[in-house]
């Protein structure tokens, strides 16, 4: 891919536990991201796929990765399993992230892992990035209309809890 110029993006998966082996050493996700970003990929997102990370150990973990890999080129990825994506997202944006992954209505999700739910909604993303005066470029309402949407195709309620509250 690199030889052909096509942009990569690595992905480094369970980085906060592992529904097989349970903790992942913090060496282990440091090695595979540094690999992934010596391989040449642009960015490397972090993510705690089963959703068990909580603010200090998802801050630990990404300050460590960034020890070997610069913060412009890492992104983190949480599911909400727990309830903590956006206390998570927010104490990785403070250690100076400034991509962070989530889908339309929380979908996707990890079918392997006892309980998880899926990813953290974009709609809670936003309200929590416009509240905090980001310019994240994302009209919000639409955001919303486009969840409900969704999760009415997919016969589901949204994972969003702003869209909920929006009606």
């Amino acid at each position: 891919a690199k030889a052909d110029g096509v942009k990569v993006r690595g992905y480094v998966s369970t980085v906060l536990g592992c529904p097989y082996q349970g903790e992942v050493p913090l060496a282990d996700v440091v090695r595979v991201s540094k690999a992934l970003h010596d391989m040449g990929c642009y960015e490397v997102s972090l993510g705690d796929t089963i959703g068990i990370g909580t603010p200090g150990k998802a801050r630990a973990m990404l300050e460590a990765v960034a020890g070997e890999v610069p913060m412009d080129a890492l992104a983190v990825h949480f599911h909400d399993t727990r309830g903590q994506a956006l206390a998570n997202i927010l104490a990785c944006l403070e250690a100076g992230v400034r991509v962070v992954d989530s889908s339309v209505s929380g979908t996707g999700g990890c079918p392997y892992a006892k309980g998880a739910s899926g990813n953290v909604a974009s709609e809670d993303v936003v309200y929590m990035l416009h509240g905090m005066g980001m310019q994240t470029g994302v009209d919000l309402d639409a955001l919303i209309a486009a969840g409900n949407w969704l999760s009415t195709l997919l016969g589901h309620d949204t994972a969003s809890k702003v869209a909920r509250a929006a009606g």
